[in-house]
């Protein structure tokens, strides 16, 4: 906890309190508080909890002890490839070579950002990556704190988000809501997000078996994109497409991540397990400038 503690007061000025918007301090490296006395405590697992109203979320802890066993199996390697990729073309692109501060807002059990960071430091020509995850789902911070030390974790509310103005170089959103008046508040001028949206092949195979004629069967992200497009000017997109093969374990796994099997019937999620299953990883990275 210590060390978190002081990785939080390093950092503190990225904070802004969520109640009355103002700075904020760590105090006896045990809570973050604001002048006006709103005060967070550290909790022993080392993350910060910021919300200010219960949450109500399906997002369990089964569900992200799913998708952290979906992430270790190397289902989204290929994804975490592609956005690293993109993210070392950008900073080697810059003259100074400043720290970069990195959001992943709805990082969930923090498999994405954990993963991301860790790729970027194994080359030596990076600065120094500053990252921090926040979702409003409890759990999954509580599973990031474990295991990522090196990482500032926070519960939080996108839409009442607890960072001051123009903090972040990158923000990432991966499979997760976006909160457009947010990212662009909390933004460097010339910032960029970097989101990740299913595209119409994902995990099709699922969507076929689960709701052949029930009208779900098919997804498309166009309503998405232009809604993207709208609030940042689109630099670039990228589709990232592959296949996994997925053991009968893997897919119960995968059954118990995706919200596409909340809606199904026990009858159809029980035709998909039990059999090893060829799976379809379809992803479109959306690149977006902030330029205000």
């Amino acid at each position: 906890m210590l060390k978190k503690a002081q990785l939080l007061s390093i950092h503190e000025k990225i904070f802004r309190c969520p109640i009355c918007g103002g700075p904020m301090k760590v105090k006896q490296a045990a809570s973050l508080e604001c002048e006006n006395g709103h005060c967070y405590d550290l909790s022993r697992q080392g993350y910060v909890n910021l919300l200010n109203h219960s949450s109500r979320t399906r997002y369990d802890k089964a569900l992200f002890e799913a998708r952290k066993a979906i992430s270790g199996s190397g289902f989204f390697d290929p994804l975490v490839k592609a956005v690293t990729n993109r993210l070392i073309r950008e900073l080697n692109s810059r003259e100074a070579k400043k720290p970069i501060r990195l959001l992943d807002a709805g990082c969930g059990e923090g498999s994405h950002l954990s993963a991301i960071k860790r790729k970027l430091a194994e080359h030596s020509s990076m600065p120094d990556i500053v990252g921090v995850g926040m979702d409003i789902a409890k759990e999954g911070i509580v599973m990031a704190s474990k295991t990522s030390s090196d990482l500032i974790w926070c519960v939080a509310d996108l839409s009442q988000s607890p960072f001051a103005d123009r903090q972040f170089d990158y923000i990432l959103n991966i499979l997760s809501p976006s909160n457009y008046a947010e990212f662009r508040r909390v933004l460097a001028r010339g910032g960029a997000l970097v989101k990740i949206i299913p595209n119409s092949l994902y995990l099709q195979e699922l969507r076929t078996l689960l709701y052949t004629g029930t009208g779900k069967e098919v997804y498309s992200n166009d309503s998405t994109i232009e809604l993207f497009s709208r609030h940042f000017e689109q630099v670039d997109a990228e589709r990232v497409q592959y296949c996994v093969v997925l053991d009968a374990d893997q897919m119960k796994q995968l059954i118990r991540m995706t919200p596409l099997s909340w809606d199904a019937s026990p009858e159809a999620i029980g035709q998909i397990l039990g059999e090893e299953t060829e799976v379809t990883a379809d992803f479109m990275l959306l690149y977006g400038r902030n330029e205000g």
